[in-house]
């Protein structure tokens, strides 16, 4: 496949260093040179320097015979107008575009054939927000994601001394809670993977995921750890576009507060917001937490633009009471150092980007893509098609299937039913299976599985 990206900041980077590795023809678009030369140095890709947008520039690239288009430069007007000249000009099939400013995504007529023809608009704000409401439902967990349209989830959490199941074998899950669909997909001790099995003994700490559906989550998380309290008070330090999208969300069910620096851009939010509280200061200002009430903070949320801010105020949030902590971190570099006894959670946007752009360009079926544990891991959503005669998993048990150890079948949704797998379990066509890759590079593997091959 060939794909132009357009942007060579951290999310055009972080889908080169996704994409180059599969096969795929790929030529960036930048007007940095130093940004191009730095990639090219990396990966295997041709660069263009120049606007995104001139069609001069997209013609150099070698728009006329390409597939897709990714524009993730860091300005929305850009990525639009690119996207409209790639169809208009070089009938590019696919056209995706990152899109952050709420006055535009909140609009979603916009983005059509007869309007502005882009395939799909990706938000980073918008999923950053989803993921915050997501672990605000469930105390305690490290990460939940959704499968099905959020029949099923994938969720991590850490086991803690005390939960029925740790110290015990996985196989005794499903003893103790025999009417649960769930399974244990992946386990991490000292952040080194073990493929999970029924003689799997969980250990305090490990961190723990799992598949279930979105009602099993809490009954399965008891069996790890002991249930935390339900949140009530928020405190996000940032005011952008993701302070205002997550207060907006999430106001009329928590007492929620934002703080932030720029006078001006606190007014503006806090004209738009209903019962949102908006201060004006440094998060980092430790006497602004303490007249807060830091220490009675159920959820303390740095999501401002700035990494090391983000991280030192939610350290010092941490330190002065506030019962768990979130930063939102876009370098790599930081999320593997934190420690986690000083932040509890670390949510990469740029992550989340490239999980949204994975479900497009996967080949078979794949309807869901989650890039887990910074990248090194994914969990796939993909649906099954075809015969027994045409497809390598239509009609065959699971014990049948021949797949590396790496790959762990975490969930079946058959229509409206979710089915727990076992190793008799027959795949049908138009099965959604839920699975989890313990290394990114399984995913070829997974993609070939899913392929229908006519006439076989």
């Amino acid at each position: 496949m060939k794909i132009i990206i357009l942007g060579a900041g951290q999310v055009g980077t972080s889908a080169v260093a996704s994409l180059a590795s599969e096969a795929n023809d790929i030529v960036v678009i930048d007007s940095q040179p130093g940004l191009l030369k730095d990639l090219a140095d990396r990966y295997d890709i041709a660069t263009v320097q120049g606007n995104a947008a001139h069609p001069n520039v997209l013609e150099r690239a070698g728009a006329a015979d390409t597939d897709m288009i990714i524009a993730v430069t860091s300005d929305d007007e850009t990525n639009m107008l690119a996207c409209q000249i790639a169809d208009t000009l070089f009938k590019i099939p696919k056209k995706i575009a990152r899109v952050r400013a709420l006055e535009y995504t909140s609009y979603p007529q916009l983005f059509s054939k007869e309007c502005l023809p882009i395939d799909v608009v990706i938000s980073p704000e918008q999923i950053v927000t989803q993921s915050i409401e997501r672990l605000l439902e469930y105390p305690g967990a490290s990460q939940v994601v959704d499968f099905a349209d959020g029949k099923v989830r994938l969720a991590s959490v850490r086991a803690h001394r005390g939960g029925p199941l740790v110290g015990r074998e996985i196989k005794e899950l499903h003893q103790h809670m025999p009417n649960v669909h769930a399974r244990i997909t992946a386990l991490f001790r000292n952040g080194q993977p073990i493929i999970p099995n029924g003689k799997v003994i969980i250990e305090d700490d490990d961190e723990v995921f799992f598949v279930a559906s979105s009602e099993e989550i809490k009954d399965v998380m008891s069996e790890l750890r002991e249930l935390d309290k339900p949140y009530k008070r928020l405190m996000f330090a940032g005011g952008g576009h993701i302070g205002k999208r997550v207060a907006r969300a999430l106001e009329k069910r928590f007492q929620v507060k934002v703080i932030e620096k720029d006078i001006k851009r606190a007014t503006k939010i806090a004209a738009e917001l209903d019962n949102t509280v908006v201060l004006v200061g440094d998060a980092s200002d430790k006497e602004l937490l303490i007249n807060e009430n830091i220490e009675t903070t159920d959820v303390f949320c740095a999501i401002t633009n700035d990494d090391e801010a983000n991280i030192l105020s939610a350290m010092l949030a941490k330190r002065l009471g506030a019962r768990r902590v979130i930063s939102l971190i876009n370098k790599n570099a930081y999320a593997d150092i934190i420690d986690a006894n000083l932040v509890d959670l670390v949510i990469s946007p740029k992550q989340s980007t490239i999980s949204a752009l994975l479900r497009h360009i996967r080949r078979g079926d794949v309807v869901q893509v989650h890039s887990l544990r910074h990248g090194s891991a994914e969990a796939i959503e993909a649906i099954a098609h075809g015969t027994a005669g045409s497809s390598e998993i239509v009609g065959q048990r699971l014990d049948q299937i021949k797949m590396p150890s790496g790959i762990v079948m975490g969930a079946l949704v058959r229509g409206e039913e979710v089915l727990q797998v076992h190793h008799d379990t027959v795949i049908e066509d138009g099965d959604h299976v839920i699975m989890f890759l313990h290394d990114k590079k399984l995913i070829r593997v997974v993609e070939k599985m899913f392929q229908v091959e006519p006439g076989r």
